[in-house]
Order: C-alpha cells, then structure tokens, then sequence
C-alpha cells in the first residue's frame, strides 16, 4: 500500500488532490499512466491507494452509489456526508471475512459553506477533516513540508509551489520512480484536471 504516492492541499477556494500515476506490482511497472481518481459528483473527487483489485472495485462500488444518490433525490451530497457514507462502507467492509484494504483521500467544495474540504479515510475506516493529507509513500517525505509551508489562507499559487517542493523531494529521496503525478482541483466550479509538467531532473545534494 506504501507505492503509491497520494496528497491533498486545500487552498481557500479549492482543494487540490495529487496521485501518482505509475501502477506497480511489487518490483514492476505494470502503466505509467493510471488514474487512481475517481468523480464522485460535480463537487467531490476521491483518491485511492491500497490492493490492486480492492481499490478500483471499492471506488467504483462508492461512484455508482453517490451517483445513484443524486439522480434519485436530484441534489448531491456534501463532502462531508460523502466522507461519512465511504467511512460506514469501509467500517463494514472491516466486519466481514473480505474487507477491502483502501487508503483514501477525499477532497470537495462546499458550494453551501463556500469552502474546500478535504478528509484522510484510512483502510481501518478512520477519518478525520485535514488541512493537508498524505498516503503512502508521500507521508514519510511531504508531510513535514506541508506542517512548515500550509497556512489556513493560502492561494491556488501557492498551493502549486507546496506541490512542487513536495514532488521535488520525492524525486530527490524516493528510490523508485512514481512516473510523475496527475493533478486534479476541485472548486465552486467543478472538477478539473491541472497540467504539471514534472520532468525536470532533481539531485540530491
């Protein structure tokens, strides 16, 4: 679960989700380009890291149930509540003989509050609202960049340059190759894929 690279920053008026793009098993690298993102609804964009087969039958399992519940009812769910259904979902899944081995992130706007949202679910259905969040390998290298440069008010731009002194040092540190990252934003607009181009070569010093 700790090869996949995983991070989320909220800015004042949106949240920015970070995945890695290269899907490896064990030693290999099976694509470089995977998407471990998926639409939730308009305002909701989740991420996912964990088992091969758990993560994309789960995230697919949670989509069609979101999307099943703004068709039936005409209006979308909250962040929040969609952190609460994926939260029961996962600590069900816990109780029974299969449970699904799942780290995930969920980060959304608030069209209501007008605000971004962003929530750390972990495979053991623990979930807490973050400023920043980290899964897998990201965790170890990042989260001590986004604890000294994250603020409660900081831009879009801002957000960006965090992103690029956090892919820097993985680049630097990380022994394997994640094959650079897909960026994707969430504001009062909707979802949207963000261009980075992370192909500048970084050494250690």
């Amino acid at each position: 679960m700790l090869k996949e690279v995983l991070l989320g920053i909220t800015c004042t008026d949106c949240t920015i989700i970070v995945a890695s793009k290269a899907a490896m098993r064990g030693a290999s690298i099976l694509k470089v380009n995977d998407d471990k993102t998926r639409k939730l609804n308009k305002n909701t964009l989740m991420a996912f890291s964990g088992e091969p087969g758990d993560t994309v039958q789960f995230a697919e399992y949670i989509q069609a149930n979101i999307q099943l519940y703004s068709m039936r009812n005409s209006s979308d769910l909250s962040p929040y509540e969609v952190s609460s259904f994926v939260r029961s979902e996962l600590a069900k899944s816990l109780r029974s003989r299969s449970p699904y081995t799942v780290n995930l992130l969920l980060g959304g706007y608030n069209p209501i509050k007008q605000a971004p949202e962003l929530y750390w679910i972990d495979y053991l259905a623990s979930s807490a609202p973050v400023p920043y969040a980290a899964h897998g390998y990201a965790q170890y290298y990042c989260l001590s960049i986004l604890d000294k440069h994250h603020h409660a008010d900081i831009s879009f731009e801002q957000g960006m340059k965090i992103l690029r002194m956090c892919t820097d040092e993985l680049k630097r540190r990380l022994p394997i190759d994640f094959k650079g990252v897909l960026v994707k934003v969430v504001d009062k607009d909707g979802i949207r894929e963000e261009p980075y181009v992370d192909e500048k070569p970084v050494y250690a010093p």
